[in-house]
């Protein structure tokens, strides 16, 4: 979807992300082009699940056996935050990003804008119960997503004509259910897609949101395999989205682009 736009010249002027959102939004807030595209696919692609979650099955049942608040480290996740983008702070980038997260104690939504890159980034993507609980500027933090999926309030609270929406999240009903985690994640997406519809039925007049295609992501949540596939596809359906709103109305002033997360 990204390099979908930039070949087209469509470049933001704000990203606002959650999630692993937000790790494709620093990433392309640093080098907004299609060399920073290029990276970014790269570090997707080689990505394996071992990367992010260690230890395979057993591991994660005994941690759930042991009464702990997550099942994996966060060594992972930091990793693929150093790979995604050099920044290491807000001011590092060359378009403003938003980092979206939660704060567990209170159910507010944090925006982060300044400041360490990486503490922000490990909220966003901090899954709950999955990864560890992120301790930052005196919250406790998970990610964003528990209560803002698609934080399309933040891209409209300033002048803006037209956002863009990249939501490759699986939807509710692109996975079978094999597990219990996955009963979870499919009652959450439920959960998190009325925030975003009830958002789209109430903008403001004049501003058009564009919601790019997504494809099917049949994958569970610690499968990272087929990324190259899913991205070519992602590819082809922004493309034939744009050039079909190319023929009816030029898109030829873009105010604020909107990222969301992917996984």
């Amino acid at each position: 979807m990204l390099r979908a736009l930039l070949e087209r010249e469509i470049v933001p002027d704000v990203v606002i992300g959650t999630s692993a959102g937000a790790l494709n939004g620093a990433g392309i807030c640093y080098a907004p082009n299609l060399t920073g595209v290029a990276q970014l696919a790269a570090v997707w692609e080689q990505l394996r699940s071992e990367q992010v979650f260690p230890g395979g099955r057993i591991h994660r049942a005994w941690n759930i056996v042991r009464r702990g608040t997550h099942l994996f480290g966060s060594e992972g996740l930091e990793a693929l935050i150093h790979h995604s983008t050099p920044a290491r702070l807000f001011s590092d980038l060359e378009v403003p990003l938003r980092v979206i997260a939660t704060d567990l104690d209170t159910g507010e939504e944090v925006v982060l804008v300044r400041g360490p890159l990486k503490p922000a980034l490990l909220a966003s993507t901090a899954l709950p119960g999955v990864f560890p609980i992120v301790h930052h500027d005196g919250r406790r933090l998970v990610d964003g997503g528990v209560v803002d999926n698609v934080p399309l309030s933040h891209a409209l609270a300033g002048p803006v004509d037209r956002v863009f929406v990249l939501n490759v999240s699986s939807g509710a009903n692109d996975r079978v259910e094999r597990s219990p985690l996955d009963v979870v994640m499919t009652s959450f997406t439920h959960a998190r897609s009325q925030r975003f519809e009830l958002e789209l039925r109430a903008l403001p007049p004049g501003v058009e949101v564009i919601v790019l295609p997504r494809p099917r992501d049949t994958r569970d949540l610690f499968d990272f395999s087929g990324a190259r596939e899913l991205m070519d596809e992602a590819y082809d359906l922004a493309c034939e989205e744009l050039d079909r709103r190319e023929q009816a109305e030029p898109l030829s002033v873009v105010k604020k682009f909107k990222l969301r997360r992917l996984a």
